[in-house]
């Protein structure tokens, strides 16, 4: 029992009321239909034919014919001779009142012809009428059914638009609600910081923004605030989004995810009406935290989408955000949280203190971070009991977390078509191959010329790379096919933060080991190397034009790291100068080609015995080529300083 504004008592009925439904109404149409339908049905005339009635008018049993649209004709017999034909079993259940009988006539002019004979015929005298008769449910189906069906179409269109714009009242209207995900403590995200693997640092800032929601009271007694954004920067699949998720499982507020996508759409002004909307959800739920995935989308800077006009709809979506977040109005308790990895094309308004307190980069995971990601997505796999995790993390540099996920369901895969009962070594470095080359193409068709200089250009790579004391170590050469290369040589470099020009030149050599082994054995040069030279090009410009390491040219760099260079016309340096660049450019290339050149020379015996091992084999592996060579100088120079390092400790001891 309830009382209510009258102080009276009424009953609470408990349940909900059935919603009305527009179903129910074509369902009590088509009863009142069938209905009509059968009550109608108990006296209809009985059809017969022409000649029939012919016998019946013979006999002086027909009182009138009445003749309906001029397609069909009603016979009504004489009222004393309905019961005579009622009790022959042929006429079983003729109605009594009204007509007994129809047939179509045919042609209207060849049937009064016939009945005026037949009257003659027989010396019978029976009326004739005329009568246009209309359908009332014909004329209903005509003249309404169309309207309904058009009203039908109507209500189905919109409730479908309703759905695909997010459900909820409105239908169409709701375009400019926000589309963002609700996580609250209904809907709950089982992903947590254990599950996210490295990112050590972005993980220690982040937690204590969640710490801030949990326990605010500790840091607002030191007068502390909380930030109002961060946004995670780093390459694509480092793990920018899976940090978010952990911060939806972790914090015990709404947390709310939408894409930067999801604001854009056709008609104008709805970007900046899903914004209000999001913001006036999340302050409604204050505090939470709102995540924008691919923020780049909308927060491209302003001013610098070519082509478009001042009233671009990106840009109005912007200074909506821009506002939400630290207008003239007050936002406290949300905090916004965005992911990208192209922050150097945002506008600098959205990156500015007071917006986005923080800028977490989520780089490229190192050798420790590697091998805990393996350990992540190795436990559901069936794998060999001595397989050194170590190792493959060693084999994986410049891996982010996203491609080791690969890397281990590739091998998976590999093992299970090789049917094999458990994924070994053996499994995950054809994976890593898979991922780095492409895939083999053994039947890819080459002739004994081609796979002559295809074997003498990769081992012209391995033997530079393997005498150069600063090149990157050699792990294996291949003259298999794959993907688009016909041969490749794969190398493990040192994971380090600065690079030294004599480690760039020796690089450079390296890269242009093939073309030089080329060009010394067989006194001609193939196209083969077109993705070595524009490697080595590349690297040339950057060593003279941004990494200042021209005498000729100086310690100037026109890098430019915030990116507007892009949208200008215009180089930052005068025509003198780039004539410079390009003849310095093509001097460090020239030199590292005759380097390249020298060094084969000088190892001639050993090139020619690691090509026709090629030939042999097609895959050659580091120990080959330290049988042929020895040991790199850079391994002999540790292995030294190992030996010093422990004397001196043992003189000190």
């Amino acid at each position: 029992m309830k009382l209510n504004s009258n102080n009276n008592i009424s009953p609470n009925l408990g349940g909900k009321r059935p919603r009305f439904n527009i179903y129910w109404v074509w369902a009590l149409i088509a009863v009142l239909l069938v209905g009509w339908s059968l009550m109608g049905s108990s006296d209809v005339a009985q059809k017969t034919n022409w000649d029939n009635v012919k016998v019946m008018i013979e006999k002086g049993d027909v009182q009138k014919i009445d003749i309906i649209n001029k397609e069909s004709a009603e016979v009504f017999l004489k009222p004393d001779k309905v019961d005579a034909y009622a009790e022959q079993k042929e006429y079983k259940g003729l109605p009594k009142q009204g007509p007994q009988f129809v047939f179509n006539i045919g042609s209207l002019d060849y049937f009064q012809s016939d009945f005026e004979s037949t009257l003659t015929q027989y010396k019978q005298n029976v009326p004739l009428s005329f009568e246009s008769r209309r359908n009332m449910w014909t004329d209903l189906l005509t003249g309404i059914l169309p309207w309904i069906l058009i009203i039908g179409v109507w209500i189905f269109i919109m409730r479908s638009m309703s759905r695909g714009q997010g459900g909820g009242q409105g239908g169409i209207f709701n375009v400019g609600k926000a589309k963002a995900q609700v996580f609250d403590k209904d809907s709950s995200v089982n992903i947590t910081f254990k599950d996210v693997a490295g990112l050590e640092e972005a993980k220690v800032e982040i937690m204590e923004i969640v710490d801030f929601l949990k326990n605010p009271n500790k840091y607002k007694e030191l007068g502390g605030k909380i930030p109002k954004g961060a946004l995670l920067v780093g390459p694509p699949g480092t793990g920018k989004t899976m940090l978010a998720k952990a911060v939806a499982g972790e914090a015990n507020v709404p947390f709310f995810s939408i894409s930067g996508s999801d604001f854009v759409e056709m008609f104008v002004g709805v970007g900046a009406s899903r914004v209000r909307d999001l913001f006036r959800q999340a302050k409604e739920k204050a505090p939470c935290i709102v995540f924008i995935d691919e923020i780049d989308a909308i927060g491209r800077a302003r001013g610098k989408n070519v082509g478009f006009s001042s009233n671009d709809e990106r840009e109005n979506t912007l200074n909506q955000l821009l506002t939400e977040m630290d207008g003239f109005g007050t936002n406290a308790g949300v905090i916004v949280l965005a992911a990208t990895n192209r922050a150097d094309i945002l506008d600098k308004a959205l990156m500015r203190a007071g917006r986005f307190d923080r800028q977490i980069n989520v780089e490229l995971p190192d050798l420790k971070e590697r091998a805990e990601i393996f350990d992540v997505h190795l436990k559901n796999l069936k794998l060999d009991p001595n397989l050194d995790r170590e190792f493959l993390a060693k084999q994986t540099p410049g891996f982010s977390g996203a491609d080791i996920a690969n890397v281990c369901n590739e091998a998976a895969l590999i093992a299970a078509r090789n049917n094999k009962k458990q994924i070994e070594k053996d499994d995950f470095l054809s994976a890593i191959d898979r991922i780095v080359g492409g895939l083999e193409r053994r039947n890819k068709i080459i002739t004994p010329t081609e796979k002559r200089t295809i074997a003498y250009h990769e081992a012209g790579h391995a033997t530079v790379s393997w005498v150069l004391e600063h090149a990157n170590p050699l792990i294996k050469v291949t003259i298999i096919p794959r993907g688009k290369a016909l041969g490749a040589a794969w190398y493990l470099p040192e994971e380090r933060q600065i690079t030294t020009k004599e480690q760039l030149l020796d690089e450079m050599a390296s890269i242009l080991g093939g073309r030089a082994s080329e060009q010394m054995n067989f006194g001609k040069v193939s196209t083969g190397a077109l993705n070595d030279l524009e490697r080595v090009t590349k690297q040339a410009y950057a060593m003279v034009a941004y990494y200042g390491m021209s005498d000729h040219i100086g310690n100037l760099s026109f890098y430019d790291s915030s990116g507007q260079s892009d949208m200008t016309l215009t180089k930052p340096y005068s025509e003198r100068t780039a004539q410079e660049i390009d003849t310095e450019a093509k001097a460090l290339v020239d030199s590292a080609y005759q380097r390249a050149l020298d060094t084969l020379q000088a190892h001639r015996e050993g090139l020619t015995r690691l090509a026709e091992l090629l030939l042999e084999r097609e895959v050659i592996f580091a120990e080959d080529l330290e049988k042929i060579f020895g040991k790199r100088k850079g391994e002999l120079r540790k292995e030294m300083e190992i030996e010093v390092d422990e004397s001196f400790d043992e003189t000190e001891q």
